[in-house]
């Protein structure tokens, strides 16, 4: 199986925090899907003998698009690929963006699951961040896309924020779950260099809150979510039994994907290619695919990155069909001190995280990845 993502690079306006690649100009957008039509064309051979199981439109702000530019990627696509086994397409939106006639123009369309970047039902944090909706926007927006009929919506929220407090926190998590969604995905708030909210931060005009209170949030969001029947499949990310993304947990179990857009990555287990971030080369033709043929080292990092991040865990049995004995090896005994700790656990042939393993899951996979001499 196999997965396609669409970058679209449009924003009506940039987030404090973002550092994906976006333009707020939207006089390119007709030469992008040109440009875009043309790169499924020059690369439908990259995942050739894979069945496509998800497609995804990402962002940027897909709801940025019209009916008229769906139904050109559309056809592409449809002239490209074998759609017909595809289970999940999903479209990011921003909640400003949704009204009854555009969700009534999506339905013409095959999506079946949206995203919708939300990040904080407090006007205060909203403002913060830079977005154009409000809290009142948000639920009504969650609301108008279930009553016209998408059922698999899909929820972004942010902690972590300067000034945010557990309490405030707690009222997001609940105002998330009141509005029956079936998937929730949260991340901490990153300080990515480049953007606005990293110069704030060296400008001394921002606090990060503390790292304990980081990780009390954390754990407040995993007892609020399970207790009220999500379940935590990955680190950052809940679902209702059966709506755990098919497009990103093929990310982590390393299925091939084709990325479209600038600033798109691919991967097809062998070759791993990016396209450059930049709009202009983009539509001139000579912005993507720099690639990069991966090592049986680079291989197994991968594995070791994606499989350690789901709460499933790594399938030892599989490690060692895929990497041999020696790789095994290799893994149980970097692992050892983490399953001593009991950060780590081995579970039905399954090398996964303890709920304390949660919180320090980076330092782990960072230890357990492959380093030549």
């Amino acid at each position: 199986m196999a997965g396609i993502y669409i970058h679209v690079p449009f924003c009506a306006k940039k987030c404090l925090y973002c550092d994906f690649f976006s333009k707020t100009d939207m006089s390119q957008k007709s030469r992008y899907i040109d440009s875009l039509l043309k790169e499924i064309d020059d690369n439908k051979d990259f995942i050739s003998g894979e069945r496509i199981d998800t497609l995804y439109f990402g962002g940027g702000t897909p709801s940025q698009l019209e009916e008229d530019d769906f139904r050109k990627i559309f056809d592409k696509l449809n002239e490209s690929f074998d759609l017909s086994f595809c289970s999940e397409i999903t479209i990011e939106v921003n909640p400003d963006d949704i009204d009854k006639d555009y969700l009534i123009m999506l339905r013409r369309f095959p999506f079946n699951r949206m995203s919708m970047g939300i990040q904080s039902f407090n006007d205060k944090d909203l403002k913060f961040l830079n977005r154009r909706h409000n809290s009142e926007e948000a639920v009504k927006a969650v609301k108008l896309a279930q009553i016209y009929g998408f059922k698999n919506i899909s929820i972004d929220l942010i902690y972590g924020l300067p000034e945010q407090t557990i309490e405030l926190w707690k009222k997001n998590i609940s105002k998330a779950v009141s509005l029956d969604v079936t998937h929730i995905s949260a991340y901490h708030l990153i300080y990515e260099e480049g953007t606005p909210l990293f110069r704030l931060l060296e400008a001394g005009k921002i606090k990060e809150v503390g790292e304990e209170t980081s990780l009390d949030m954390f754990r407040l969001l995993i007892s609020e979510l399970e207790s009220n029947g999500f379940r935590q499949y990955e680190i950052s990310n809940f679902c209702r039994p059966g709506y755990h993304s098919r497009h990103n947990s093929s990310y982590w179990s390393g299925d091939p994907y084709l990325g479209l857009g600038p600033g798109a990555h691919s991967y097809n287990g062998k070759i791993r290619q990016c396209n450059r971030p930049d709009l202009k080369s983009y539509i001139s033709g000579k912005g993507y695919r720099e690639k990069e043929i991966l090592s049986d080292n680079d291989v197994f990092n991968d594995y070791i990155l994606t499989s350690v991040r789901v709460m499933e865990g790594m399938n030892l049995s599989e490690l060692e069909k895929r990497f041999g004995q020696e790789k095994k090896a290799y893994t149980m005994n970097m692992a050892k001190k983490y399953i001593d700790n009991g950060t780590l656990e081995i579970k039905d042939g399954f090398l996964r995280l303890t709920k304390e393993g949660v919180f320090i899951s980076d330092a782990i996979m960072s230890d357990m990845m492959y380093v030549e001499d």
